[in-house]
């Protein structure tokens, strides 16, 4: 019987038969259900046809010794649902028999079974225990036999509940679901292999090293479960959370480990308004938190409560239909495609076809974004700041007269074409590392989630350096130009010189200060900075040699006036200079006396100490990683730390019998 519900409890069809073994293959809406259809056949029960309604099946006669073709007429489908967390069917035999089929979660069916359905209940919560603890998926199997006035009295509130439209059609159903999924007869359970992915052990134990917080949220069993009623349960909780605590504040240690295992009756529990705050303070502060049994509503109430109690920012990764209000719920949410589906892939934010990847996702490919932005956005600030100001000191200076000191292309070229290519590059481009040293340096992650390099310190460092650049700017050019000619014949500099130069002078140091802040060069950088400077030189000639009614003041200006005055030239060197000497001395002593880790790094890579000095690499890197209480790495060191105890432990207890032996106390006691 086993095996017959097995093959029949499903929504799987037959797609294809194999010529040489004339074994079938299965398409189902999950992997456990073509699972326990391939293993139904390969115990002699093959489910080989489905129509709407009927169900044929090649059963093995033990009386025979032969396969029997069988039909079963399928009467009623009672589907699978996450809140449900099991299936039904319901058949008759080609006798006429009726049966009701049920498969799903072991709580889910155990609090369903008749008195006399317990026969092995005890061996079955064993095998589970046993499965759980290897890893395995686990579904329990029970049946039902129905008579037929039951069944026809239960059909005729089941078409009337089918055909309710409204919002209390669910409700409805599951009612009319209830009335008949009782008194089963447990027939056992079935594990399947959940096979981790390639890299995910190595994958989780990063992050950790990286200082993400980890939660698990599964549908999976626990290995034990809890079996008391609501009033006592939340009493327990409430004792549970103070004796945690407790033992939290009499450790005094931070880092001392703490794990939290919940199943989804206590979680109902503990997310309740008047303990929900004492759940998630303890939450928060353990190494490692796996919530077991949930559903997913219960998935995205965690990600929220989480999300709005930290204040931190959440990612939710997930594969199947019921990660999907979690994804949805997080502030960035990333489904994996494969053999759940492609649900949680079209909800997310990005999609990946292996979990190992969200390892390069986050530890490089985040760490290099948060940098980027960060210097686009400070870059930003700076370079118009350098800019505008020097419209606002000559209005000072010239006590507001209404005259721009600009011509108007200039303003309009300024954030379009001749410094937003620079900047394009730095937010697509720069790396501060490699990849490689990203992955070999877990920790450096940690600068985004201190907010190291986008502080209101590094904020207002960058206005600063602003206002210092376009002071020495104008500065240098009004009081170069109104005290001495500026050509041969003695003419003196006019506004359209000076703004000339004082826009020349700001395209040079700007496009060179992003080229001091850029760690990662390649020819498009060169290209881009460059060319940026370039092209005003380009723009200067092409616009100069338009006729006056188009080129207005700027007729001829680079070719006769600017281009052969030597102080055009010095004076643009001087405030290069002058305008990057702050940002040169601080990048000196924060380098010299306060490096960052990816100073340092950086510099090792330079010297290439990771090839000539290994040992001072390694050593660098392992003090880079935070120390966790998850991971392989952490078990790894656990278990050697125990080691050199046990060890230590031996060495005391052969000193100690060394040390008080009568042979060693005549020795040290007998004169010289």
């Amino acid at each position: 019987m086993f095996f017959r519900v097995m093959a029949l409890c499903h929504t799987g069809i037959p797609v294809e038969e194999d010529d040489q073994t004339h074994k079938l293959k299965y398409e189902a809406e999950s992997p456990e259900e073509v699972s326990f259809l391939i293993a139904a056949q390969e115990f002699g029960f093959q489910f080989f046809q489905r129509s709407q309604s009927v169900m044929f099946l090649r059963e093995f006669d033990p009386s025979t010794g032969n396969k029997v073709e069988r039909k079963y007429k399928l009467l009623n489908l009672l589907e699978f649902c996450s809140a449900r967390k099991r299936m039904s069917v319901i058949v008759s035999n080609e006798e006429g028999q009726i049966f009701l089929l049920c498969k799903g979660a072991d709580n889910i069916i155990f609090d369903r079974l008749a008195e006399n359905g317990r026969t092995y209940q005890q061996a079955t919560t064993l095998h589970l225990s046993n499965y759980a603890e290897d890893g395995f998926r686990t579904l329990a199997f029970a049946y039902r036999k129905l008579e037929v006035t039951e069944y026809e009295q239960w059909n005729s509130i089941f078409k009337v509940a089918k055909t309710t439209i409204g919002p209390e059609r669910e409700e409805i159903l599951e009612k009319a679901s209830e009335m008949i999924e009782k008194d089963l007869i447990l027939l056992g359970v079935a594990a399947v292999e959940d096979k981790l992915q390639k890299g995910v052990p190595e994958c989780i134990d990063k992050l950790a090293q990286a200082g993400i917080k980890i939660w698990l949220l599964t549908g999976d069993k626990k290995e034990t479960a809890i079996n008391i009623g609501f009033q006592a349960m939340k009493e327990d909780i409430l004792n549970q959370l103070e004796s945690f605590h407790k033992v939290k504040s009499e450790e005094g240690n931070k880092d001392a480990p703490l794990a939290l295992v919940v199943d989804g009756k206590a979680l109902e529990i503990a997310l309740r308004s008047d303990v929900k705050d004492q759940f998630l303070q303890l939450a928060v502060n353990c190494a490692s938190v796996i919530c077991c049994r949930v559903s997913p509503k219960q998935k995205a109430l965690i990600t929220r409560l989480v999300k709005e109690h930290t204040g931190r920012t959440t990612l939710a990764i997930g594969d199947g239909a019921n990660d999907v209000g979690m994804i949805q719920e997080a502030d960035i949410g990333v489904g994996i495609s494969g053999m759940e589906g492609m649900q949680a892939v079209m909800a997310s934010d990005i999609s990946l076809p292996q979990f190992r990847f969200l390892r390069r996702l986050l530890i490089v490919h985040g760490h290099w974004c948060y940098k980027r932005i960060s210097k686009m956005i400070l870059y930003f600030v700076y370079k118009n700041i350098a800019f505008g100001l020097t419209l606002f000191y000559y209005e000072l200076y010239t006590r507001f007269a209404g005259e721009v000191l600009y011509d108007d292309w200039y303003m309009a070229l300024f954030n379009v074409i001749l410094t937003s290519l620079p900047v394009i590059s730095l937010g697509v481009l720069e790396q501060d590392v490699s990849s490689e040293v990203c992955l070999q340096f877990p920790a450096l992650y940690q600068q985004g989630q201190k907010n190291i390099y986008f502080t209101w310190k590094r904020i207002l460092g960058w206005i600063l350096n602003g206002v210092v650049a376009s002071l020495v700017i104008f500065l240098a050019n009004i009081y170069t130009l109104s005290s001495k000619a500026f050509q041969k014949n003695g003419a003196v500099a006019d506004i359209t010189h000076l703004g000339a130069m004082t826009y020349t002078c700001i395209i040079w140091t700007v496009n060179c200060q992003i080229a001091l802040i850029i760690n990662h060069f390649t020819w498009i950088q060169h290209l881009f900075i460059w060319g940026s400077i370039l092209i005003w030189y380009v723009f200067l000639l092409i616009y100069g040699a338009l006729p006056p009614a188009y080129s207005q003041r700027g007729f001829r200006v680079l070719i006769e006036a600017l281009g052969p005055a030597p102080l055009y030239w010095t004076v643009t060197l001087f405030v290069v200079v002058v305008s990057l000497l702050p940002y040169f001395i601080h990048i000196i002593i924060q380098r010299s006396f306060y490096p960052l880790d990816d100073h340092v790094i950086q510099e090792m890579k330079y010297f290439r100490k990771d090839v000539a000095d290994n040992q001072m690499w390694e050593r660098e890197r392992s003090n880079s990683i935070k120390m966790t209480q998850i991971g392989f790495s952490a078990r790894v060191d656990a278990r050697i730390r125990f080691l050199k105890e046990h060890l230590h432990q031996k060495k005391q207890l052969i000193y100690r019998s060394v040390t008080s032996s009568p042979i060693f106390k005549s020795l040290t006691s007998s004169p010289a």
